[in-house]
């Protein structure tokens, strides 16, 4: 009996220890989180951002910081939220772009694929091909011809060298046999600035971004990237109506540096997902041309496995290289 006794102490003293300790952990999140994205102000992915940090806010009461850090096609983003502690605080918005970098940039100084752990694929996105106003073709027919009268005199900008728009120019060119110059920008608000003012003529950008300089008539949209027509833009042809095999995309997805506790990384998880299937928070993104996937962290990486083989045989056919 006295053995018995002297068992069931020490499994309660045990188990109010465990109580104990599970108290004392603060709740997730206790304090803001920062949400770092490769891209400038005004872009499409720190307009999906901070949509995201606005729901989240009213869920967690805890502001979520979106941290623009632009520059080499979101390297630097990627290189930042390495450093910072893998404590669930710190998240990154992985794109499209950033992979397309990843693929093409020599001597990164982390690996994409292993040092992020997946927490939500938010959901994909066209690229849209849009002239300057006062650009003759109205049309990709047009555009194909244009270029062609003229090889290397329209440009084209792009939010970086091996960004996902630099790689729809490039194989917009080789599918057609067309030549324009291509015009790195440090991101895609600068490149859509100078396509409005006529610095550039074409530019590519995802549509939460293309938006309200298509709506304003000073950019003209002549086709989206996407194989099918965007139900956003109904009335635009997608580019592969016209040149065959022409498909691309961007999307929005959510990471953490490699160590971040699986406990915190599903618990995040589990709320941008649900997040992004709440009917109103989900036409918001709708209208701005989002195709909802809402995949929790299993979906993410098999998402992201393949995009990595896509993009590589789509960089290899295409022949880009960053020196």
């Amino acid at each position: 009996m006295r053995t018995e006794r002297l068992f069931v102490a020490t499994a309660v003293a045990a188990a109010l220890a465990i109580s104990a300790a599970h108290a004392a952990q603060p709740a997730y999140p206790d304090r803001p989180i920062r949400l770092i994205i490769g891209s400038a102000p005004g872009s499409g992915p720190d307009i999906i951002a901070r949509l995201t940090a606005d729901h989240l806010y009213g869920v967690w009461n805890q502001r979520v910081v979106v941290d623009s850090r632009p520059g080499v096609a979101g390297i630097i983003s990627a290189e930042l939220a390495l450093r910072a502690n893998a404590d669930g605080y710190t998240w990154m918005m992985l794109t499209s772009q950033l992979f397309v970098a990843t693929s093409v940039y020599p001597n990164l100084k982390f690996d994409l694929d292993k040092d992020f752990h997946s927490i939500a694929l938010i959901g994909t996105v066209p690229f849209v091909q849009m002239v300057n106003a006062k650009v003759p073709a109205k049309s990709i027919p047009e555009l194909i011809a244009l270029a062609r009268k003229s090889p290397g005199k329209l440009r084209y900008g792009s939010a970086g060298a091996g960004a996902s728009e630099h790689l729809s120019g490039v194989l917009f060119g080789r599918l057609t046999g067309t030549d324009l110059l291509h015009v790195p920008y440090k991101g895609i608000a600068q490149a859509i600035a100078d396509t409005l003012s006529n610095e550039v003529q074409v530019t590519y950008a995802v549509f939460p971004a293309a938006r309200p300089h298509i709506e304003s008539g000073r950019l003209r949209a002549l086709g989206v990237t996407t194989p099918k027509r965007s139900p956003a833009l109904p009335n635009v042809p997608a580019i592969a109506e016209v040149v065959p095999g022409y498909a691309m995309f961007g999307w929005y997805s959510l990471v953490a540096p490699k160590g971040t506790p699986s406990a915190i990384l599903s618990k995040a998880s589990a709320e941008v997902v649900k997040a992004a299937k709440e009917p109103a928070f989900g036409e918001r993104l709708k209208t701005l041309g989002i195709g909802i996937v809402g995949g929790g962290r299993g979906e993410l990486d098999a998402f992201r496995r393949n995009e990595r083989k896509r993009i590589t045989e789509l960089v290899k056919a295409t022949g880009v290289k960053i020196q």
